[in-house]
């Protein structure tokens, strides 16, 4: 896999994280087919501080993030972040100018990297969706991607300060998902977070994902 940028900061993140993935796990990527070329939003469960440069480095393009505020405090990791296009969020409220930024990447082609949990799992099952993700979808209209990762929480668990070696993980993307499959329409109560509930039950539909009570 060849990364097309000219950011030096977003490649060498690109590169150390698929390098840290490989050294410290065996990982799978599984369903390319299944990712569209332009705007489209990449929804993931989240297991670990892995996860975003871990599906980033599984991507031949550069892409967008939705990340935490607390996340650019510091002077040094924010400054990477940013340049690898992150988009500071305030979590647990209605933040208008991140979402009019990430709605503004969709509309330049980009794709974008959201969690419709909103946050971390605490014991790896995935939780309930929160209004974020749907409320994008619906806005933009972009497709959704749906993405399954299993095993990162192996690597570096929450609450950890270094990974564990030897797990397996795999990063396998879904069928995405048009407006007529996550949108309930216009006037429908609750279409946000309907829309992101139907994007979670996309991410656990995906194969053995239930299985695995993940």
């Amino acid at each position: 896999m060849i990364l097309t940028s000219n950011n030096l900061v977003y490649k060498a993140v690109y590169h150390g994280a698929r390098a840290f993935a490989e050294v410290f796990s065996t990982l799978e990527v599984e369903g390319w087919e299944n990712v569209p070329n332009g705007a489209c939003i990449f929804a993931s469960n989240h297991q670990s501080m892995l996860d975003p440069p871990l599906i980033g480095s599984c991507l031949p393009r550069e892409i967008s993030f939705i990340a935490r505020r607390s996340l650019f405090d510091n002077p040094v990791f924010g400054a990477v972040i940013r340049s690898c296009h992150s988009i500071p969020v305030d979590r647990g409220e209605a933040d208008i100018g991140a979402i009019r930024v990430a709605l503004a990447a969709l509309a330049q082609g980009r794709g974008l990297l959201i969690f419709p949990e909103g946050t971390r799992s605490a014991d790896g099952v995935i939780g309930e969706a929160k209004a974020g993700a749907g409320l994008l979808a619906c806005k933009s209209g972009a497709p959704v991607v749906p993405i399954h990762i299993r095993g990162a929480r192996d690597v570096l668990p929450r609450g950890a300060f270094f990974p564990v070696g030897g797990a397996r993980v795999r990063v396998r993307f879904g069928r995405a998902l048009g407006p007529a499959d996550y949108d309930p329409g216009e006037g429908v109560a609750g279409r946000t977070m309907e829309a992101s509930r139907r994007i979670l039950e996309a991410i656990k539909a995906l194969p053995d994902s239930q299985d695995l009570g993940l």
